[in-house]
């Protein structure tokens, strides 16, 4: 197994590098750098600039519209965006549903859907997790009932991240209850313009209102936008979440943290402590072990195997270090991260907060927005689960 890059790839990192520089826009990446917030308008301008260049779809395969890249040329593009401060794409378009739409839908809704996911255009969300329903994805209620050429849908979706931006969403919905819970889902493609689609946004501790709760009162839904065949969305709702947990993972942006981290230390004085220093230290171990992980995937997919396996496994130790990485930041910054001044996170600094720093402002925020990172996509217990049935029998 080499896990070094060849001369080529590291030409092709030369030439994203070169190109992400002359495209992102500094206002994007000094957000980023800084973890402010960022707007709608800001995600979607970032994603249009990739889509016109045929990059948002960078994992697709060229009869798709994609570059048709190979799995390190992937890794490497991920890596050059995450460490200049591009913001991160929206996956449920590009990343989650795409792919699903690639593999199971017909030509007509590859057709019709991928542009818009390519092109950055069209804002997609995911309803997946249900009052209930979270973990344990299968026990799904949101009912769809065959009426003609039509569903019609009545339930309700929650955590939908994102989704008081979202323009269509994807849905597992309960079209049957006979056999086992996993055969009676399908997977439904829904405009979220359509009457009796209400978007009730969640406020959290933080104050945003990252996640919602979509509710379906009779939305009338057509039946060609069914993916693939009625009962049959359980086997597509993991293709998807197979992505979804791999793309968690993103030891890039871990890696570009990580930096961030030592920065901060720096600056607030604790890079002297030698426990504090040996807390990052243990940090950076983890990250390079999640890389070399990472590579070692990478070096399988190019012998052909599947390395969508140990899906679960990345997700675990990403999502583990999401939040130690956040954790040491507010140690770090002490007392000035503590403070929840929602105007300071939307202009970029603390107020007439004394000795606070526009870099410690967002901190607080970003600690308890991590603590979701093992829960979502499918809790780490449940995957620790899944891991251990792959390994063990």
């Amino acid at each position: 197994m080499d896990l070094a890059f060849t001369p080529e790839e590291q030409a092709f990192r030369e030439e994203i590098r070169a190109w992400v520089k002359g495209n992102l826009p500094e206002d994007l990446s000094h957000k980023v750098h800084n973890a402010l917030r960022l707007t709608r308008d800001d995600m979607q301008r970032w994603a249009k600039i990739l889509g016109k260049k045929g990059w948002l779809g960078h994992g697709w395969a060229k009869e798709f519209g994609g570059p048709g890249w190979t799995a390190v040329q992937k890794h490497l593009f991920e890596e050059e965006c995450a460490l200049a401060g591009a913001p991160r794409v929206v996956p449920f378009g590009p990343v989650m549903v795409a792919p699903v739409i690639m593999a199971f839908g017909n030509k007509e809704q590859q057709e019709r859907f991928l542009p818009g996911i390519a092109s950055g255009e069209v804002w997609w969300s995911q309803g997946y997790s249900e009052p209930g329903s979270g973990s344990d994805l299968a026990s799904v209620k949101c009912k769809a009932e065959r009426e003609g050429d039509h569903f019609i849908v009545n339930g309700q979706k929650t955590w939908t991240t994102l989704g008081q931006y979202g323009e269509w969403i994807f849905c597992l919905v309960r079209t049957s209850t006979e056999g086992k819970p996993q055969t009676g889902i399908s997977f439904l493609l829904i405009d979220m313009k359509t009457p009796g689609v209400t978007v009730r946004p969640i406020k959290l501790l933080d104050g945003e209102c990252e996640v919602n709760e979509v509710w379906f009162d009779n939305v009338k839904v057509p039946a060609n936008n069914l993916i693939g065949e009625e009962n049959k969305g359980w086997t597509y709702a993991k293709h998807l979440l197979s992505h979804e947990r791999t793309n968690i993972a993103d030891v890039n942006r871990a890696k570009r943290e990580l930096e961030r981290l030592k920065r901060l230390a720096k600056t607030e004085g604790v890079w002297d402590d030698a426990r504090f220093r040996d807390q990052i230290a243990l940090l950076e171990v983890d990250i390079v072990a999640l890389e070399m992980l990472v590579l070692r995937v990478l070096s399988a997919e190019k012998s052909g195997k599947n390395s969508l396996d140990i899906a679960g496994l990345l997700k675990i130790k990403g999502s583990e270090i999401q939040q130690r990485y956040s954790e040491l930041m507010m140690l770090a910054a002490g007392p000035f991260a503590m403070p929840f001044i929602e105007e300071a996170m939307e202009a970029g600094w603390q107020g007439n907060y004394p000795g606070g720093v526009t870099a410690n402002a967002p901190l607080a925020s970003t600690f308890f927005n991590m603590r979701k990172t093992t829960i979502y996509g499918g809790s780490n217990e449940v995957q620790r689960n899944i891991v251990a049935q792959t390994v063990l029998g």
